[in-house]
């Protein structure tokens, strides 16, 4: 919606502190349009949920996004019920309250319960407590924040590596030989098998920082291609993982 100008931003999940990334958008990225303007840490807390006429012990399966499903695994396991993925967690609990079979749950938030009335029978089924997954915030408007020396961004950026030998070391080398630190990196292959592969990096720093330009040229010798997604405020939440 935000691509098309009916929202304003759009807020999408990257990965989760308990499952990983999120296979589905990582895979949307290199054809998104939209800028990233920020990064979000929100705690994600998972309910079980059942129609009112129903049990735990009388539930047989339960239905969610295949994210929520993995963050819920172990319990689902404990109580050894069949998991069924759906498009998305609200959309589960919409329907189980439309079947209304007391067999089946579904594992969305507490709001859903209350939209679609049903029946919390487990609160915080998520199986690690601090449950956390990172967002990117994003806009159809670039926007940059100015460089203040000190103070902590993250750049991302998407590069396809040239079909040689060592390819990605060489072009990775300039952040390392910069002291810059890189915190993610994400393959992709590309539609034809013998092209060079695709890569997302997370990169601690901003775009106008000195040592982050003489990386960003060395990226871009050894590099088919160079595509910067945005550079942005790094998340208050990384400090308490320091």
């Amino acid at each position: 919606m935000a691509e098309s100008g009916e929202a304003d931003l759009a807020m999408i999940p990257l990965e989760n502190s308990t499952a990983g990334r999120v296979e589905e958008i990582y895979r949307l990225i290199p054809r998104m349009k939209l800028h990233v303007i920020a990064e979000h840490f929100e705690p994600v807390t998972h309910c079980l949920l059942g129609t009112l006429e129903a049990t735990i012990e009388g539930l047989e399966s339960v239905a969610s996004h295949p994210q929520a499903l993995a963050q819920c695994h172990n319990n689902i396991q404990r109580l050894g019920l069949q998991a069924i993925a759906k498009l998305d967690t609200a959309g589960a609990a919409r329907e189980i309250s439309a079947r209304n079979d007391p067999a089946r749950g579904a594992i969305a938030s507490k709001l859903a319960s209350e939209i679609y009335d049903l029946k919390i029978l487990q609160e915080h089924f998520e199986d690690v407590q601090g449950n956390t997954t990172r967002f990117f915030v994003l806009s159809p408007e670039k926007y940059v924040p100015e460089y203040l020396h000190g103070n902590p961004y993250i750049t991302s950026l998407i590069f396809q590596v040239r079909n040689i030998p060592a390819a990605l070391y060489k072009a990775l080398g300039g952040f390392a030989t910069n002291s810059i630190n890189l915190l993610k990196i994400e393959s992709y292959m590309s539609n034809n098998l013998t092209e060079g592969s695709q890569f997302h990096v997370d990169i601690e720093g901003h775009v106008d920082a000195p040592e982050m330009r003489l990386a960003l040229e060395e990226l871009a010798f050894f590099a088919d291609e160079v595509r910067i997604l945005g550079c942005y405020e790094s998340h208050r939440f990384r400090c308490q993982l320091q």
